[in-house]
């Protein structure tokens, strides 16, 4: 482990690297769609309510490795009146390990809803779990009423990704491009 000198001007070095976010849709429910069944003690559920221990610990888990930082951001009470509100809702995949990923969907005013963060913890990944936790999540999404189901992701995220929203029906509707700074390990 490496650790920073003590002194007050000390500046960590980052690499700054191209980024490509692709959004994704679906405008209707496939009557094909069919989730893979979840591992013996393993279970969705919704967190309801969500703590702000239980988001953090959620959001850093999952979203560590790929950069996710928006949300570290956020004060407590600010994470907690996001939590709260009714456009709001979080699941999470659990199993005999404990927590192994989670979902969170945001309706908006335009009748759609975001799957606006996905993911699984490392220690889940290669189990087939994504799929199933990703079938959930539209399952959830449709069942709230939405008009439309989008999201994002871009080439920070998982090598998995991209192909198993693609696998899952959705389809591309808009890119962008941007920078971003990426802490050396």
């Amino acid at each position: 482990t490496v650790t920073a000198p003590s002194t007050p001007d000390y500046v960590p070095v980052h690499a700054r690297i191209a980024v490509l976010r692709t959004y994704l849709q679906l405008l209707e429910p496939s009557a094909e769609r069919d989730a893979p069944p979840l591992p013996v003690g393993a279970e969705i559920e919704e967190e309801r309510p969500c703590s702000v221990l239980t988001y953090r610990t959620l959001y850093s888990g999952v979203g560590g490795p790929y950069h996710w930082r928006d949300r570290l951001t956020w004060s407590d009470d600010r994470l907690a009146a996001h939590l709260a509100r009714t456009s709001v809702r979080i699941w999470t995949l659990r199993d005999d390990a404990g927590m192994g990923g989670y979902f969170e969907l945001e309706r908006h005013t335009d009748g759609s809803v975001e799957i606006a963060y996905f993911g699984l913890l490392p220690s889940r990944h290669g189990r087939g779990l994504g799929r199933a936790l990703l079938e959930h999540a539209i399952e959830e999404g449709w069942r709230w009423g939405a008009n439309r189901l989008w999201l994002h992701t871009c080439t920070l995220d998982g090598p998995t990704a991209l192909p198993n929203y693609r696998a899952r029906g959705f389809s591309p509707f808009r890119t962008e491009s941007y920078e971003a700074d990426i802490p050396d390990a």
